[in-house]
Formats: C-alpha cells, structure tokens, sequence
C-alpha cells in the first residue's frame, strides 16, 4: 500500500491553510507560529502561550524557521528583511496535483 496519495493530500491541505494565514507580510516568529499551527504543532490558541518557543534558540523554532525559507526557496512565500524578516503566501503560488499525485507549484 502506497502512502503517496494520502501525503500529497496532507501537503495540499498544509498548504491551502498556510495560505489563508498568511495572506500579508507577517514577522518570522509570527509566520513561524502560522506555519506550526497549519502543520498541527500548536492549536488555534495564542501565540504568547508559545513565544518562547521562537524568541529561544530550540529545535522547533529554529526547524519552523528553516521551513519558511525552504517554502521562500520552493516558490511558496515572499520574504523580505525590511522593515524586519518578514513572510507572505505568494499571491500568484498555486499547490495543484496532476493525475500522478505529483505536487506541482
């Protein structure tokens, strides 16, 4: 039994819901914590419950932060370092699947 089918669909569903959350420039620690709760990590609280989690040199924080700038690098999001490093889901980014299953942007 292959598992393809069913990670192509969690990737488009992480995907379709990290769009609505990140639809203007966001600070990284915020974008981090969108990304995080679009994966599962973190529920729909707020995000001062979890700021140490960014704000502290951790695994998960710095891996949420490595997958934004893997996400900027695979044509997702937009970033930009002024007015500070901030995050948006590109406008014109599309997460599609053809008939293989394969995940195209």
């Amino acid at each position: 039994m292959s598992v393809h089918g069913p990670v192509v669909i969690a990737t488009t569903i992480v995907a379709v819901n990290l769009a609505e959350r990140l639809p203007d420039w966001t600070d990284w620690d915020g974008a981090a914590f969108k990304l995080g709760q679009a994966l599962g990590c973190f529920g729909e609280g707020d995000f001062a419950a979890v700021k140490s989690v960014f704000w502290t040199d951790n695994r998960l924080g710095n891996g949420l932060h490595r997958a934004l700038i893997a996400l900027v690098e695979a044509g997702l999001l937009d970033r930009r370092e002024e007015p500070d490093e901030q995050f948006r889901w590109r406008a014109d980014a599309l997460v599609a699947t053809d008939a293989s299953g394969t995940v195209d942007s």
